[in-house]
């Protein structure tokens, strides 16, 4: 099928969706898609065995979808531009120790607690997974996803400083997750070595080099921008850096997704601050804001109908469903230890473990970081680990945030 017929097909199952959310369940937007998107998804399966013929065209127009190609060099740059917009800098340069501690330390904890504990749950099961690549699942599933993240925030009415924070460390500890997985991808395919010198050369690369570059060019929008005082040009500059920058920053083998956070949030404070009119940050909040819930849309949806193409048995469902809590705790643990360890210099709000665990939402990034994976036996069961973690993640996690928030 075309790319045409697919973008159509997706974006009027978006728009079905969205109309029955919002007339009848009233659920925020990304969770009701993504349960509609389920429901149709299961469904089509169960009608499958019937033999209707239509739920074999269904999976084969998702196989068709490369879903790790379209979130990671299509939606995410977008996706995390948007997102950035809305973050106070002065509010994020408070909590930048919090942040960066959560981001790095938090994910690597997180990685190897997931890891580990994985490791030895596959060999009680009776088919034990090498290490490597328990610890592979543990790099994708630890980072929390920004998409998710606010997405559900916008809804959830929590403490302004926590909300920096979560917001802050999902922005950030994608990029620090993607560079452990690619690390971790060298020593499980490609026959690297894993040195600290390697990990160092290859984070200061992705990540220093990301959050360089994505000054450079934000700056460089920011010049731009100061410069004209028309809207329609301003948001094409605003497009060209999100595009160009995204695509340049991949060629040159440094994060994208770091650069573009980093553009974003420059745009998102100097550039509005000082560089727009007042009617051209009316129409580039609203032009963002329009992309960042379409967007949104296509990708929950997408997430609902991965399950047509996954392989699962009773055995890896069990094991998807053990995850779930392996997961939660992994969080707890690489949220506690930089937490305690901060609270000698600063202070935290009572529950912020607590929330911070429940709203560390996982979602589209984990599901393609899994999909990218090559073909190999523990590849069907890390997929299934990572769509059962993601799935209870936005529905559960998502759905009762606000209820852990008040308590």
């Amino acid at each position: 099928m075309d790319i045409f017929s697919i973008i159509a097909i997706l974006l009027t199952l978006s728009a079905i969706f969205s109309y029955i959310n919002y007339r009848y369940f009233k659920l925020p937007t990304t969770i009701g898609l993504m349960l509609f998107s389920l429901i149709l998804s299961l469904s089509l399966i169960i009608l499958g065995k019937f033999g209707f013929p239509f739920a074999n065209l269904s999976r084969e127009i998702v196989k068709s979808i490369d879903f790790n190609k379209t979130l990671m060099q299509g939606m995410l740059s977008y996706l995390l531009f948007a997102g950035a917009l809305q973050i106070n800098l002065n509010d994020l340069l408070e909590k930048k120790w919090a942040i960066g501690t959560l981001a790095t330390l938090g994910v690597l904890l997180s990685t190897f607690t997931v890891g580990t504990i994985v490791y030895f749950l596959t060999m009680w099961m009776g088919f034990g997974m090498k290490y490597i690549y328990c610890l592979l699942f543990g790099a994708l599933i630890s980072p929390t996803d920004p998409i998710a993240v606010l997405g559900i925030l916008k809804k959830v009415g929590i403490p302004k400083s926590l909300e920096t924070k979560i917001a802050g460390e999902s922005l950030f500890n994608d990029g620090v997750g993607v560079v452990v997985f690619i690390t971790l991808m060298g020593a499980a395919f490609g026959g690297h070595d894993i040195s600290f010198g390697h990990i160092a050369l290859l984070f200061g690369q992705e990540a220093i080099g990301g959050a360089a570059f994505g000054i450079f060019c934000g700056y460089l929008a920011y010049y731009l921008l100061k410069s004209v005082d028309n809207y329609q040009v301003e948001i094409l500059i605003t497009l060209a850096l999100v595009t160009g920058g995204y695509a340049l920053a991949s060629a040159i083998h440094i994060s994208g997704p770091i650069a573009i956070v980093v553009a974003g949030l420059l745009i998102g404070n100097h550039g509005r601050r000082l560089a727009m009119s007042e009617r051209t940050r009316e129409h580039l909040d609203t032009f963002w804001e329009l992309i960042d819930e379409i967007l949104n849309a296509l990708l929950f949806i997408l997430i609902g109908l991965e399950i047509l193409v996954l392989t699962i048995s009773r055995q890896h469902l069990l094991i998807g469903v053990l995850a779930i809590p392996v997961v939660l705790l992994a969080r707890i643990i690489s949220i506690g230890i930089p937490i305690n360890l901060l609270k000698i210099w600063r202070e935290f709000s009572v529950n912020v473990i607590k929330t911070m665990t429940w709203g560390g939402l996982r979602g589209g990034i984990s599901v393609a970081l899994a999909l990218s994976l090559p073909a190999m036996v523990e590849r069907d069961i890390i997929l299934t680990m990572t769509y059962s973690v993601v799935v209870f993640s936005i529905l559960v996690q998502g759905l009762t945030l606000k209820y852990i928030v008040k308590q």
